[in-house]
């Protein structure tokens, strides 16, 4: 059974950002992880391109208090989903929309958060059990892309531009019709210190907290 919809759409509205640290390295993931979460942040992912990702992962969810999301990303195939459910992740985010992978999570009871980049992308991943929208790449979408898809989408449904996004370039994508974003080198990049990511947290959330 999945997870209660509920827990992930309120983790995403307190500040509706998810933490991508990729590259994060386990002994420092922890700290990295109580920085972000003192900083408002409620979601936070390992891409598993990053050192010992399953063991960060791990770590982070023991550490962390329960209303707290972690879950992975780069997931590219549906073998992954389990594995990253064994380390005690919750969600699976995608840089592509693979309905295999997207239907693992489904099955093993985790929330998932498909790469799209057209419509057709999205209402196929929405059926076969998406939770979210990553919205991928950002950059190349614009907020244009949104508006458009917001027209046909469901406020119900999360649309999350992730890929360049930064706190001041946040208004334009909300006022599009963004739910929340995926924060990548902007909030963390490897080597930052604990203080230094949270410094950058709480740019992004006193930005977010700015729109309304």
């Amino acid at each position: 059974m999945q997870l209660q919809t509920q827990r992930f759409n309120d983790a995403l509205r307190n500040t509706g950002m998810i933490a991508i640290l990729r590259g994060v390295r386990n002994a420092e993931a922890e700290a990295i992880g109580a920085a972000l979460y003192d900083s408002g942040f409620r979601i936070i992912e390992v891409p598993l391109n990053s050192p010992d990702p399953l063991v960060s992962i791990s770590a982070l969810r023991k550490s962390l208090p329960a209303d707290c999301i972690v879950g992975a990303g780069t997931v590219l195939k549906a073998a992954q989903v389990q594995q990253v459910k064994d380390a005690g992740g919750e969600l699976i985010v995608m840089p592509h929309s693979d309905g295999a992978v997207i239907r693992a999570a489904r099955d093993a009871g985790l929330y998932s958060a498909p790469g799209v980049a057209t419509v057709t992308e999205a209402f196929a991943a929405l059926d076969n059990g998406a939770d979210v929208l990553k919205m991928f790449p950002a950059e190349q979408l614009g907020p244009q892309v949104v508006k458009a898809w917001r027209a046909v989408i469901s406020r119900d449904i999360a649309l999350l531009p992730v890929g360049g996004i930064t706190p001041e370039g946040m208004a334009v994508f909300r006022a599009a019709g963004a739910s929340g974003f995926g924060l990548g080198s902007a909030l963390y990049t490897p080597g930052l210190s604990a203080e230094e990511v949270r410094q950058r947290a709480v740019a992004f959330v006193t930005a977010w907290n700015a729109l309304g």
